[in-house]
């Protein structure tokens, strides 16, 4: 039944991709992928293969090719990705040797893909299930690892319908989970190949936030010129939901500082943010002639990509967007600088922002009457402000560590 879904589903992409820039560019780079590897695969090196799904697992996987690419610079890194939005972004990166797309998970191409690589392990990032990869890379003795994974009881492999391809699971050497009930779930399908060790992108945000750069910009526009500074909110990876809540605030609260990244960086939602902040001395990041023009405007509007890690530097209060929609992004990066950190109802499947939430780190609003008594609070109580800044700066901290175990746990 999985061939014939994976057939099938082959057969849609093709049709699909001559309608969509996205789908084209994965289904060019999947029929790529061999081309690919025969030219850059060496004969005799030793590969170590990583899949990531698309930029969040990269992003969770990346500190355990750094640190094995330093602790061991005789091997090679070969990195796949699914998603265009993953490999489009990453294609470049220098801390693999080869980066391709995946090719379908045939039993065909899983074949032709394994006899190139002849990978001496593999390492699926997160929730990466493969059936016919993983089943062959078993069957010819690769260690293959499932890192920073989590698993919930509505997943297909604990519904009495998903007992044939739970049997995907099996084919792993080891199991490095995010929490406890993730072990007991698998406990529950006879799998004990499991190790608690949390999530690698708290390891992944500390180098982030080591790397960060100081932004002249930004440093302008939260001078007041008076040797004070300003309480600054940023907004990171906004929609327009988000928008119509904190934009609302502020408006009305001109004594704070206003940063907002939105996650489209379009005209048309740039003209609408702009639009929704009229009468506000508001400017776009890149449209500044001069950084010290920054400091008369109390909205800066980042419309760029690659600053909103460095800029949570600068924040009093953070928030993350997406909450009012699928889901929240990345809270992580922002609860590194040791600030609150505001997000939207939509959370519960991270557990990241359930535990700031439950440390008192992290809060979420519902509507605008939550979000301003949370800020008028922030506004007015140093002393909860710096408390709740602490303990998101502690959460991390304390979960940090799980690249180290697992790559001293895998046998080299």
């Amino acid at each position: 039944m999985y061939n014939i879904i994976i057939y099938a589903y082959l057969l849609g992409v093709a049709i699909y991709s001559r309608f969509n820039e996205k789908v084209k560019k994965m289904w060019r780079g999947e029929r790529d992928a061999f081309n690919v590897l025969r030219e850059k695969v060496e004969p005799g090196a030793r590969y170590v293969w990583f899949h990531a799904a698309s930029l969040g697992e990269f992003e969770q996987g990346r500190p355990l090719m750094e640190q094995l690419k330093r602790d061991h610079p005789d091997l090679k890194i070969l990195l796949t990705f699914f998603s265009p939005s993953g490999y489009e972004v990453r294609k470049d990166y220098k801390g693999a040797d080869i980066i391709c797309y995946l090719p379908l998970d045939t039993i065909r191409n899983a074949r032709r893909f394994l006899r190139l690589i002849k990978p001496e392990m593999a390492f699926f990032i997160k929730y990466e299930f493969w059936y016919n990869y993983l089943h062959i890379l078993k069957h010819r003795g690769v260690p293959t690892y499932s890192v920073s994974s989590i698993f919930r009881e509505g997943q297909v492999f604990f519904r009495w319908y998903g007992k044939q391809y739970g049997r995907v699971l099996k084919c792993f050497t080891r199991f490095y989970v995010q929490n406890e009930k993730s072990r007991e779930l698998l406990h529950g399908l006879g799998i004990d190949c499991v190790t608690v060790v949390g999530d690698t992108r708290f390891d992944r945000v500390l180098q982030i936030k080591e790397a960060a750069k100081q932004l002249t910009v930004v440093e302008e526009f939260i001078d007041t010129g008076k040797g004070t500074k300003p309480k600054v909110f940023v907004a990171g990876s906004s929609w327009p939901p988000d928008e119509d809540i904190f934009i609302r605030y502020f408006k009305e609260h001109p004594d704070w500082k206003l940063i907002i990244a939105p996650h489209v960086i379009g005209e048309d939602h740039l003209l609408q943010i702009e639009k929704q902040l009229e009468g506000c001395d508001t400017v776009r990041y890149t449209k500044l002639q001069a950084p010290e023009n920054a400091r008369r405007s109390s909205a800066l509007i980042i419309d760029c990509f690659g600053l909103l890690s460095s800029i949570y530097r600068y924040a009093t209060v953070c928030y993350v967007g997406g909450g009012f929609g699928v889901s929240i992004h990345n809270t992580l990066e922002a609860a590194v600088w040791g600030v609150p950190v505001i997000f939207g109802p939509e959370n519960q499947k991270f557990q990241e922002a359930q535990g700031l939430k439950a440390c008192g780190g992290g809060f979420e609003i519902r509507n605008y009457d939550d979000f301003a008594q949370l800020m008028d609070r922030f506004g007015s109580d140093d002393a909860f402000l710096k408390d709740a800044g602490d303990k998101a700066g502690a959460y991390v901290e304390s979960l940090a560590g799980a690249t180290g175990k697992i790559l001293s746990d895998v046998e080299l």
